[in-house]
């Protein structure tokens, strides 16, 4: 889906005199050059956007939401479905809502894209000390591991204790959205609560009956979470890969 008002042109959208276009950062990905040109582009399309169409300049952070989250699912879909160029698109359609809201923060004297831009790259680098840092200890201890490339369970174990770091939550769950689907929640809220040691007193052992009410089939589900978690099954993907599997046998 693409955003109301909002057409995917064809070719360039610049209009002559009205993007002053940065310098070649030089990157390469494959035979595509990663240009400053093309993020100043698509910011100033979007804050021209903002100026001109009366449906984007009507729209908030709160309004957006709905659009946000359609698009991550369909990004999803296309990732679980799509081809490369539907995947593209989808991206794409990703993308411009991340600028969108740039956009309108910046209207507002909240925060800039630039802003955004060095928030995750600092995070970046402060979260993966085996590629950025040659000093820090978190870097020495995840390299004890592989002096090499450490695997990618010691890498998460490191990017965990620096985030524990950082946020400094009062609570194991503090900070994790209420609105994940519910099967992801689970499994997330499982993965906290076992990081902080409380997961055996949190969690009540599997129950042997059949389960009849809704409590019953909660925690027949949270059960199922665990189980996958131990197994190091994805449970939000394997039920999803289900219903797919489901839909496909039955016609639907």
């Amino acid at each position: 889906m693409t955003t109301p008002g909002h057409d995917a042109p064809a070719g360039s959208t610049q209009q002559p005199g009205r993007v002053d276009l940065g310098r070649t950062v030089g990157a390469e990905w494959g035979d595509e050059h990663v240009t400053r040109e093309r993020v100043l582009e698509f910011l100033q399309v979007m804050r021209q956007l903002r100026e001109e169409c009366s449906w984007k300049a009507s729209q908030s952070h709160r309004s957006l939401v709905r659009y946000l989250l359609e698009e991550a699912h369909e990004t999803a879909e296309a990732i679980e479905t799509g081809s490369p160029a539907d995947l593209r698109e989808e991206l794409g359609d990703l993308l411009l809502q991340v600028w969108f809201h740039a956009v309108i923060a910046e209207q507002a004297g909240e925060f800039t894209l630039d802003d955004v831009l060095a928030d995750i790259i600092a995070k970046m680098r402060r979260r993966n000390p085996h590629v950025f840092s040659d000093s820090a200890s978190a870097a020495g201890e995840i390299r004890d591991s592989s002096p090499e490339r450490p695997d990618a369970a010691a890498v998460n174990e490191v990017w965990e204790a620096i985030k524990a770091t950082e946020k400094r939550r009062a609570t194991p769950t503090e900070g994790l959205p209420t609105s994940l689907p519910a099967l992801l929640y689970a499994d997330k809220v499982l993965d906290r609560l076992a990081r902080s040691g409380q997961l055996d007193a949190a969690r009540p052992p599997a129950q042997a009956a059949v389960a009849r009410g809704s409590t019953d089939v909660g925690e027949s589900l949270l059960t199922v979470v665990a189980d996958a978690r131990a197994s190091g099954v994805d449970p939000e993907q394997a039920l999803r890969d289900a219903v797919r599997r489901l839909l496909a046998d039955t016609g639907g």
